[in-house]
């Protein structure tokens, strides 16, 4: 039997992913993830460790943590798993196997904050998404060509809701009940709602129409600008799923739900673009 791996075998081992083609490697050498750290660092302030504790972990290093979870739709404990497990999400984050990994606690306290902070008057998530906008029409990506206008639903976990509840919320009012238990209220979405997603059935093979399908779905909005030319998001806002595709989001928020899910769908769009951009420099340089 073969005792513990030692430094060349980890490395001959990355060799040997990079060699089939490691994704995050290239996602790494396309983007400068270093051009977040000023607003992550204004977003997320280090805690006071006059008290103890032990360090915080680097911004950035967070910041791809969440970039990694959105890209592969995990949960915080997910995200610890596969760190400490995957070779190639060690390497995206900069870490040995020595080293510390972020737990899901961490993972989550980093992107509660995140979602709480605000940038320059807007939520902290848009000014990074802007950010990372500003990079690509640096690199020559420019808006140049139309806008293509779309909206997808994006599922939240379904409410247990009592009808007295579902009235007060309908009504923008917290249920008494609620207002008692904070960790209840918590994990309560007062923002998503119901609506229908059409989908129209393809004809039988001898021809006989079928119905079409109505699915309900409850959830949030989201509602994207993409440029013609690159199939970048450019543009993108976050609403409950029963709004009109043509509707805007209220600037002022009521609440934590929608809030939260404008973060995780800001993430989604931002993911997006960075892995786009890898395609079209991959793309450029084929060419």
């Amino acid at each position: 039997m073969r005792g513990q791996a030692g430094f060349f075998d980890v490395d001959e081992r990355l060799k040997q992913l990079s060699a089939k083609g490691d994704g995050l490697e290239r996602l790494n050498a396309v983007v400068d993830f270093e051009l977040f750290r000023a607003d992550l660092e204004r977003a997320v302030p280090r805690s006071d460790r006059a008290k103890g504790g032990r360090p915080s972990f680097d911004h950035v290093l967070m910041f791809k943590t969440l970039v990694l979870q959105t890209s592969h739709n995990l949960s915080d404990e997910r995200t610890e798993y596969l760190i400490r497990d995957r070779l190639s999400f060690m390497r995206f984050l900069g870490l040995d196997l020595a080293d510390t990994v972020p737990d899901a606690n961490t993972i989550w306290t980093f992107r509660e904050a995140l979602t709480r902070a605000q940038l320059a008057g807007k939520p902290a998530i848009e000014a990074l998404f802007e950010r990372f906008d500003g990079a690509l029409s640096a690199a020559g990506f420019l808006a140049m060509s139309g806008q293509i206008i779309d909206a997808s639903i994006v599922a939240a976990p379904k409410q247990r809701n009592t009808d007295g509840e579902k009235r007060d919320i309908k009504a923008g009012r917290i249920p008494p009940q609620w207002a008692a238990k904070p960790a209840k209220l918590r994990q309560k979405d007062r923002d998503a709602r119901w609506t229908v997603k059409y989908t129209k059935a393809t004809p039988s093979e001898d021809g006989i129409p079928r119905v079409d399908l109505a699915i309900p779905a409850f959830g949030y909005k989201n509602h994207i600008g993409i440029d013609r030319r690159h199939r970048l998001i450019r543009r993108w806002t976050v609403t409950d799923a029963a709004r009109h595709d043509g509707a805007l989001l209220p600037e002022l928020i009521r609440t934590i739900g929608i809030t939260r899910a404008r973060t995780k769908i800001g993430l989604a769009n931002l993911t997006y673009n960075m892995q786009r951009m890898v395609w079209l420099m991959d793309q450029a340089i084929a060419a």
